[in-house]
């Protein structure tokens, strides 16, 4: 008999500091779109961040900046399980125990550590390279039924679903479900404002590539303003941005703030250049962005308040984690208090 899993969200992102649109668009907006309709466990994930070094005190810093841009974005703490991954030792308990199930030939073949580990295999941490089990084991050790993926990240969930896999299997018994993606929105991919063909970074070294969430009306503006693009006017339809792809990241994103399609922003722009567009995309990103950053800043002076929120979602979360921990610890074979 198949056993059936209570739906639940997981999803994960880094306390990274310098917050953009990408990481408002890509991922923050569909969380608390989803908090009114699943129950969701959103973790910023510590644990990953240090896979690289990371100075001490800009770490904390950025804990605290990714939780007040979740809050400032419409994440209510109240509905959706809201903590920072560390306070929750489940992470990386599990992940030991998944280690121990993962194979070396799923992990050689993850493209990230590929491409964060560049030509220094050698130097790279071993943290850097079990970084996907530890995603594994934030998303299995909540039962997570369904997560919200880039595409960029859709190569770990199924590792991650593999490792499921492979512990049901090895220890017969059907302990953990088999995560299912959930790719949303039209700009879940939010493309540099310098180059289309490159993601919005905070590491681009270039602050006119990006949209910062503490940018100003006129800082907006101007990088709008600026943003790379070609000289032809907007076409009628999708299939005429196939090979602009600085246009098509433009349209991309004026759908998504106004929650609607390329196609029907098209429709409204159709033959109009870029004069006449970038400054309706730039008045449309300031009307979303405002009341976000002025929250924002509020909740970055406050963060005895911050850290109030974490830990008592941090209790909400272990109070889910603990009991699977120990059912996979049970099954495992050890012995213990509470086993």
């Amino acid at each position: 008999m198949t056993q059936t899993f209570a739906p639940r969200v997981f999803s994960g992102i880094q306390p990274t500091g310098n917050l953009h649109l990408g990481n408002y668009l890509g991922a923050i907006r569909n969380w608390v779109d989803m908090q009114h309709e699943h129950e969701c466990v959103f973790c910023i994930v510590d644990l990953h961040a240090i896979t690289l070094w990371q100075e001490p005190e800009a770490l904390r810093r950025g804990i605290h900046e990714m939780a007040a841009a979740l809050l400032a974005s419409g994440i209510d703490p109240d509905r959706a399980v809201l903590f920072n991954q560390s306070q929750v030792h489940m992470h990386a308990e599990l992940c030991w125990i998944l280690m121990c199930t993962a194979r070396m030939g799923w992990m050689q073949r993850m493209t990230q550590f590929k491409e964060k580990s560049g030509k220094d295999k050698e130097g790279a941490s071993v943290g850097l390279f079990g970084y996907p089990v530890l995603q594994a084991a934030d998303i299995l050790g909540y039962k997570a039924t369904h997560v919200p993926v880039g595409e960029d990240q859709k190569q770990h969930l199924e590792l991650s679903r593999d490792i499921a896999q492979k512990f049901n299997t090895d220890y017969g018994v059907e302990l953990f479900p088999l995560p299912e993606p959930v790719i949303q929105g039209p700009a879940t991919r939010v493309m540099s404002l310098r180059d289309g063909t490159a993601k919005m970074s905070k590491s681009d070294p270039s602050d006119m590539s990006r949209i910062n969430l503490a940018d100003d009306a006129d800082a907006i503006a101007q990088k709008i303003k600026k943003a790379k693009t070609d000289p032809e006017p907007l076409p009628g339809d999708v299939a005429g941005l196939e090979s602009r792809p600085e246009a098509r990241n433009l349209v991309s994103i004026y759908a998504a703030l106004a929650g609607t399609t390329a196609q029907a922003v098209l429709t409204e722009f159709e033959g109009k250049g870029f004069g006449a567009f970038k400054p309706a995309l730039a008045d449309l990103t300031v009307s979303v962005l405002a009341p976000i950053t002025a929250r924002f800043r509020e909740l970055c002076a406050d963060p005895g308040y911050l850290d109030a929120v974490l830990a008592k979602g941090a209790e909400r979360a272990d109070a889910i984690a603990a009991p699977i921990l120990v059912e996979v610890k049970r099954t495992v074979g050890f012995l213990g208090k509470g086993l």
